[in-house]
């Protein structure tokens, strides 16, 4: 399971397609999925995040509900079939996006995780984690400058950018906390030499060949 990290603007979206493409190229089944989302149930519980007013804690429980239904209807199913997981956004996000930006109560966020992410197919009651996550790491006024006029914003892409600042800081703080899980993207650099920071990464794990990383990078 690779999860894909970052505020708004940080350019996720174009390598999970290419890195899909990679994994394709040499014959593994991918699912690839996103959060808040995947499932027709958590897809409405996005809507409800994305668009309608609410207070901290319901959009932490709504996230969280979606991400159990997302967890037992999707990705469980999806690694007990040995595909490769890509998920847009995981519970990092929730922690660096309610945590940090929102300044909600980080404890409260921890206890939900274990309540949700404890899969019976985890020995000995593990939480349910990425195996990888590629944090691609940008200044959020960079984002800014790139969301600018691409799209009606909801209501998080509206934030200020001191609000991102503060998600990106929570970004930092659990990249520092499982360093051996999180790869540090420089998303500001231009689109090919980000993918080679993300193809190398697969490549240093026997993940990825290295004649097809470099042959299904984006255009």
């Amino acid at each position: 399971m690779i999860s894909f990290e970052g505020i708004d603007g940080a350019g996720k979206s174009t390598h999970i397609e290419s890195l899909c493409a990679a994994f394709k190229a040499q014959g593994r089944a991918v699912t690839q999925t996103r959060e808040p989302g995947g499932t027709p149930l958590a897809e409405k519980l996005r809507a409800m995040v994305l668009n309608d007013a609410m207070d901290a804690l319901t959009e932490a429980l709504l996230i969280f509900a979606a991400r159990r239904d997302h967890l037992l209807q999707v990705i469980e199913p999806a690694l007990a079939r040995g595909d490769v997981v890509l998920c847009d956004r995981f519970t990092d996000a929730t922690f660096a996006y309610q945590g940090s930006g929102r300044g909600f109560d980080l404890a409260v966020l921890t206890q939900l995780e274990q309540w949700v992410q404890q899969v019976a197919a985890l020995d000995g009651g593990r939480l349910r984690q990425p195996d990888l996550t590629l944090w691609f790491a940008l200044a959020p006024e960079v984002a800014a400058e790139r969301l600018a006029g691409v799209r009606v914003p909801d209501r998080f892409e509206s934030q200020p950018v001191e609000f991102f600042r503060r998600v990106s800081e929570g970004y930092a703080q659990r990249a520092a906390a499982s360093p051996q899980r999180f790869v540090r993207i420089d998303a500001a650099l231009d689109r090919h030499k980000v993918w080679q920071q993300i193809t190398s990464a697969f490549v240093r794990r026997g993940w990825l060949a290295i004649m097809v990383a470099a042959n299904g990078g984006p255009p």
